[in-house]
């Protein structure tokens, strides 16, 4: 059964309980898609709506944009789930000879090597969340223009949080080229992200109080 088939409370049964799925990097992922919906909110409210003629076809852009991005993440869900159960797999594989040891300790870099790769996805699509909550608030409803601030805290707070799970599998990766490039992604994603966080903030607040 998929998360999102899930009920609320079904769902934080789950994430409280001893079992290590659903974790960091999917849970990110699940908030995130309520800071896509936020601004799918309030793109749906400047829709047909008197006073915003002019932003009609942009707002329909963005709310076409989000929901790609929340189906976007609920597929990456499961695909953070899948990468740490792989990763286990290869971590439950014999190690008795040389061979075998061999063959594990591949298999551990390649899954570990999918398993960061699936949260820097996250991180990614959070970050496209906070380009479309930019450009909504700018011309969004006024009366649900807080909304947008809060899509785009919520999805800065989920590119930093589903990072975690990059962090935490990059020290066992042999590859430094690999681990280069990542590292070098991670900081470009949380430099974009701030300054989108900032600067739908700064939309938002001003057009609260004009």
């Amino acid at each position: 059964m998929s998360l999102y088939d899930k009920t609320i409370n079904e769902f934080l049964e789950v994430a409280a309980s001893s079992s290590p799925t659903p974790g960091g990097g999917n849970v990110s992922a699940v908030t995130a898609t309520n800071a896509a919906a936020m601004v799918c909110m309030v793109a749906n409210l400047t829709i047909g709506k008197k006073g915003y003629e002019d932003y009609q076809d942009q707002a329909k852009e963005i709310l076409e944009n989000t929901m790609k991005i929340m189906e976007k993440l609920k597929e990456l869900t499961q695909k953070d789930i899948d990468a740490f159960n792989k990763y286990m797999e290869a971590f439950r594989m014999p190690k008795n000879t040389d061979e075998e040891k061999e063959k594990r300790k591949q298999a551990l870099q390649e899954a570990a090597k999918n398993a960061t790769i699936v949260p820097l996805e996250i991180s990614k699509a959070c970050l496209e969340i906070l380009v479309e909550a930019e450009k909504l608030s700018k011309f969004g409803n006024k009366m649900a223009i807080s909304d947008v601030g809060v899509g785009a805290y919520i999805a800065e707070a989920c590119v930093k949080a589903a990072m975690y799970s990059v962090d935490i599998n990059l020290p066992s990766i042999k590859d430094e080229e690999f681990v280069k490039k990542v590292t070098q992604e991670r900081a470009e994603i949380f430099t974009k992200a701030e300054e989108l966080k900032i600067l739908t903030l700064a939309n938002v607040n001003y057009r609260m109080k004009s």
